[in-house]
């Protein structure tokens, strides 16, 4: 299910907040309090691909939070098995302390709302959205179980949307921060091609 230009599925779920307290009523939009939101979906805890991607997630945390972009998480586990899992270092598998909310999806109705359920297990696929401070999806990307996500490669999407907002030109292939746009007229078109190609 493609959901770019739609609105994002609001939701209410039990979380482990980035300060380590749980709640019972996690509210995704009124947590974004303005703010663009990358949400992503990961299969199950303690396994294998996901602590590598939530740690990612993490590491990069403050590249995120100065784009004022907050980061989500969500699993089908429970807040229970989320908290057993940042209470286990990384050398035992775990993922240690997490400066984002992991949010509990025991009744699949988040990753359904999404439309990213593995149609025979039952989990997530590794979905990311970005939502953006109108609570409009402007990019989505889903992973096959085996394949883990390039987590700089949403923060250049970030990038991207923010130049665009900025400047309304529009971002080439392999466009990066500091990298000039294009102009939306036949004249910006071709300069641009003449200049790179």
């Amino acid at each position: 299910m493609v959901l770019v230009t739609q609105h994002a599925p609001n939701f209410i779920a039990p979380a482990i907040l980035e300060n380590s307290e749980i709640t019972e009523n996690f509210d995704l939009k009124k947590y974004s309090n303005g703010q663009s939101v990358i949400l992503f979906f990961w299969p199950m805890d303690f396994t294998f691909v996901c602590p590598s991607e939530i740690i990612e997630f993490n590491k990069l945390h403050l590249e995120f939070k100065k784009r004022h972009v907050k980061i989500v998480g969500v699993s089908i586990d429970s807040i229970f098995v989320h908290q057993a899992w940042q209470k286990t270092l990384p050398k035992n598998g775990g993922i240690g302390k997490i400066n984002f909310p992991m949010v509990s999806d025991i009744k699949h109705s988040i990753q359904k709302s999404y439309g990213i359920e593995h149609p025979e297990l039952g989990v997530a696929l590794r979905a990311s959205f970005l939502i953006d401070s109108n609570w409009i999806i402007r990019h989505q990307v889903i992973n096959d179980l085996p394949f883990g996500r390039n987590i700089k490669e949403i923060i250049r999407i970030v990038d991207a949307i923010d130049f665009y907002n900025k400047h309304g030109e529009v971002c080439p292939a392999n466009w990066e921060k500091g990298q000039k746009g294009i102009k939306t007229t036949s004249e910006g078109i071709c300069e641009y091609l003449s200049q790179n190609y």
